[in-house]
């Protein structure tokens, strides 16, 4: 799958959409993730935003998900919450990461300590949001290449043993910033189409959003009028 086929899709859709889920950015302080997400969301500074994502779906056109006909592509409505300096006194809350399917774990790759918290920001964000949480790690400041204390092989292998996948951007250049949330968005869409993650359940960190509910209605009225069928999920429809 080419990187060109994903769109981000901010201004571009309208405001229907498949699912909705959030991504949490987390690290030390200093290492660039308010930069990151203001660089994703064109320019804009926030502590928390949300913004539309079209991506190819893994299914073909011809499977069905919960019964539904896939489609070729889907939307996600992706919440971006970014700790706003919480972790400079180590008080980022419970209620930060509930609800999270996604996380985007940064550390500085000019600075070793930032590399070596990442263990306790990823335990942390298992424990608290989801064991079936799925991450990206970030090594932020290519820019600052030359003083460079975390090799980019070192902090690879560490994330494909910890189950992550990993990137390396610059939040000053403008490098790679798109990358962290697409990957990361693609893999909570892979793992909702392969049944990981259940948008019907509590804390999943997922949910159908208005698109797909009308997907499923008009569906589901089709059948109604085809011979008197209409029965989904084994419920009167």
């Amino acid at each position: 799958m080419s990187e060109s086929s994903l769109s981000l899709a901010a201004t571009e859709l309208p405001e229907l959409y498949d699912y909705l889920l959030k991504m949490i950015l987390i690290g030390d302080s200093g290492v660039g993730k308010s930069c990151l997400l203001y660089h994703f969301l064109n320019d804009r500074s926030v502590e928390f935003a949300s913004t539309l994502m079209r991506l190819p779906s893994s299914l073909p056109p011809s499977s069905t998900m919960s019964g539904v006909p896939a489609s070729s592509s889907k939307t996600l409505k992706v919440q971006c919450w970014d700790s706003a300096g919480q972790e400079r006194f180590r008080s980022v809350t419970r209620n930060y990461y509930r609800g999270a399917c996604g996380a985007v774990v940064v550390y500085d790759i000019t600075s070793r300590r930032s590399f070596e918290s990442l263990q306790s920001w990823l335990s942390d964000a298992r424990a608290l949001a989801s064991p079936d949480l799925e991450v990206v790690i970030v090594g932020n400041k290519v820019d600052q290449e030359d003083e460079r204390q975390v090799p980019y092989l070192e902090a690879s292998r560490w994330a494909q043993e910890h189950g992550a996948l990993f990137v390396e951007t610059s939040s000053k250049t403008g490098e790679n910033v798109e990358q962290p949330f697409i990957l990361l968005a693609r893999a909570v869409l892979l793992a909702i189409e392969s049944g990981k993650l259940d948008p019907d359940k509590t804390g999943s960190g997922v949910s159908y959003g208005e698109r797909a509910l009308r997907r499923v209605s008009s569906w589901n009225g089709s059948l109604s009028g085809s011979g008197g069928k209409g029965k989904l999920f084994g419920k009167c429809c």
